[in-house]
């Protein structure tokens, strides 16, 4: 098949899924770790969120492909899903933001996909680790919003991003500098409403060791620093304070598939950090439906939070 049919049948398959991409010359990897490189060195990151979130990224084709060509990065809409606990015979329902539940499930069915497409044309897909926000940004997919989190048209914030080195060639480069969306501009909603102050004023990049997102995804023996309100919490894991009051997403707000339900019995072992091997099957399996398995560890310091806040609030 021509070049540009491959490329046009890539994009109509996207589609066809709701989801969207782009495909840039793969050189444009050493300008993503030159941005993240001169932001550490500005000193724009600090010390612990760039070694803790930051230094995994590989900026190199995998051995397997030493002859990739290009990138190619895909939006996919992603909804919130709902988990609900019973505790001394109240429900408390809680949020996960977009992206946490089935992320290397949609990882797995995008190269799938994408395979299939470019396979049976001789060429091969792998994944790649890479910061996907500003790849998606450079290449076109997408915008920043004022948050630092990629926005896609007709996506809005909700979404997984998913990239992959090919060898298929890239003739086109539409490869460009980062912007955020035109509406950030006269728009500081999510500035005003984010309690930690993560989004600052006096600069765009995103001061992201406030970030809630950065303290509750951390391991369960790791207190919240005590500069963070109990009542600033309001997911399991992540946030959505910033994307919940941002104008792109007001389609999407009411977008919730999927719901897990936990009795008094089970909200108790995962209070008491039960280890994996201890739990019921049935247990286990609520919580590797959610992708929250391995996150075993945490989930006692953040469900406690959330439970203490929804006491107090009676």
């Amino acid at each position: 098949m021509p070049l540009e049919g491959l490329r046009e049948r890539i994009f109509q398959q996207l589609n066809d899924r709701g989801c969207q991409g782009r495909i840039v010359p793969v050189q444009h990897i050493q300008d993503l770790q030159r941005e993240i490189e001169e932001h550490h060195r500005q000193g724009l990151l600090a010390e612990e969120f760039y070694q803790e979130r930051l230094t995994w990224f590989s900026f190199a084709p995998p051995d397997s492909l030493p002859e990739a060509k290009s990138l190619i990065v895909v939006a996919v809409p992603r909804p919130q899903t709902l988990v609900v606990f019973t505790w001394n015979g109240k429900t408390l329902p809680v949020i996960l933001p977009p992206t946490y539940v089935g992320y290397e499930e949609t990882n797995r069915q995008i190269r799938e996909l994408l395979g299939e497409i470019l396979g049976p044309e001789g060429y091969q897909v792998l994944r790649a680790a890479l910061p996907l926000k500003l790849l998606a940004v450079r290449s076109g997919l997408g915008q920043y919003g004022r948050n630092n989190i990629c926005y896609v048209p007709g996506m809005g914030s909700f979404h997984q991003l998913v990239a992959v080195y090919s060898d298929l060639p890239c003739p086109e480069d539409n490869w460009r500098e980062a912007q955020m969306m035109e509406s950030c501009q006269n728009c500081r909603a999510c500035l005003h409403h984010c309690p930690s102050v993560a989004i600052p004023s006096d600069r765009f990049l995103l001061r992201a060791e406030r970030c809630i997102v950065f303290h509750n995804e951390k391991p369960g023996h790791v207190s919240f620093p005590s500069w963070i309100e109990p009542s600033w919490h309001n997911c399991l894991v992540g946030c959505l304070y910033c994307q919940k009051v941002c104008p792109e997403n007001k389609d999407f707000l009411s977008w919730v598939e999927g719901r897990e339900e936990f009795s008094q019995e089970e909200t108790a072992l995962v209070l008491e950090g039960v280890a994996r091997a201890q739990l019921p099957a049935a247990t286990a399996k609520k919580l590797e439906r959610l992708d929250l398995i391995d996150s075993l560890d945490a989930l006692p310091r953040n469900l406690q939070v959330l439970m203490n806040q929804r006491t107090k609030q009676g």
